[in-house]
C-alpha cells in the first residue's frame, strides 16, 4: 500500500501541471517511477523502459482530462489536431521502437538531455515570434512524425514541441495550450501501444506489466491524474502561471539531474 500511495501522490502532482501547461508529465513522472521501480527491486535493464513505457500510457487518460477543460474553454483548434494525427501515429511507432532497441544508459542521456533543454525552455520563458500561418497537410504530417518520435523517445505528451510550433504559427498561447493538450491523446495512444508490442517479448519483467507498461503504476497514477489535471487547466484560465511554471522548471533540472547520476553510476 505504500506504493500505491506513492503513485496516488505522483499522479495528483503530475496532473495538476500536466492540465495546467499542456504537457503530458514524463518529464517528472519518468524519474520518479525510475526510482520508485528501482525501490521495488525489479530487473535492471528494463527499469527506464518501464518507466518511460508506464509514464507514456498515463498521459492518456492525463491528456482526456485536461483536453475535455481546454474544450469547454474553446482552446481546443481541432482542424490541427486531425491534420498532424496521422505524422503523430507514425512517429510514435518509430520513437518506441527506437527507445527499447537502445541501451538504458544511452536512453537516460538522452532523457536527461532533453528535460534541461525543455526546462531552459520554461525558465527563459522564449517564445518564438508569429511569422507564419499553419502549414498545410505535408507540413502538419511532418511536424508529427517529428513530434510523435521525441514524444515516444522520452515519454511527454508533445507539448515541448507542439506549443512552440504553434505560436510560432501564429496561433495565440491559451489556443497553443489547449490544442497541445489535445494532440497528448494520439501521442499517447500511439507510444503506448510502441511500448506494449515492443516489450511483449522480454521475459525479465515484473508482475502484472502489459510489455513496457507497470499496470498499478498506471492505474494509481492514472486515477490521481485524471481528477487534477481538470483543476490544473481550469487553473490556466483563471491565474496567471509564470512563478509555477519556473519551479516546475527548476524540478524538472532536479530529478534529471539525479537519474543522470544513476545511469552513469
Amino acid at each position: 500500500m505504500d506504493w500505491y500511495l506513492a503513485y496516488l501522490l505522483l499522479g495528483a502532482f503530475v496532473g495538476i501541471f500536466a492540465g495546467m501547461f499542456g504537457i503530458g508529465g514524463g518529464a517528472i513522472l519518468v524519474p520518479v517511477l525510475l526510482f520508485l521501480f528501482d525501490a521495488q527491486h525489479f530487473p535492471a535493464d528494463n527499469l527506464l523502459h518501464l518507466a518511460l513505457g508506464t509514464s507514456m500510457a498515463t498521459i492518456i487518460f492525463t491528456s482526456l482530462a485536461s483536453l475535455r477543460k481546454h474544450h469547454q474553454h474553446g482552446a481546443v483548434n481541432w482542424r490541427v489536431v486531425r491534420d498532424i494525427t496521422p505524422g503523430i501515429l507514425i512517429g510514435t511507432a518509430i520513437g518506441a521502437l527506437s527507445a527499447t532497441s537502445a541501451s538504458p544508459r544511452f536512453m537516460g542521456i538522452f532523457f536527461a538531455l532533453f528535460v534541461y533543454f525543455a526546462a531552459t525552455q520554461i525558465l527563459l520563458d522564449k517564445r518564438p515570434h508569429a511569422s507564419r500561418q499553419l502549414p498545410g497537410v505535408a507540413g502538419m504530417t511532418a511536424t508529427g512524425i517529428f513530434t510523435g518520435w521525441l514524444s515516444s523517445m522520452v515519454s511527454i505528451g508533445g507539448g515541448t514541441v507542439v506549443v512552440p510550433f504553434l505560436l510560432w504559427c501564429n496561433v495565440a498561447l491559451r489556443n497553443a495550450i489547449g490544442t497541445s493538450a489535445a494532440i497528448g491523446f494520439p501521442v499517447a495512444i500511439g507510444g503506448t501501444a510502441g511500448y506494449i508490442f515492443t516489450g511483449m517479448n522480454i521475459s525479465a519483467l515484473p508482475d502484472h506489466t502489459l510489455g513496457f507498461v507497470y499496470l498499478p503504476a498506471l492505474f494509481w497514477v492514472a486515477l490521481a491524474s485524471v481528477i487534477t489535471a481538470p483543476l490544473g487547466a481550469k487553473a490556466t484560465h483563471r491565474m496567471k502561471v509564470s512563478v509555477l511554471r519556473k519551479m516546475f522548471a527548476l524540478l524538472m533540472i532536479a530529478l534529471a539531474t539525479k537519474l543522470l547520476f544513476k545511469v552513469l553510476g
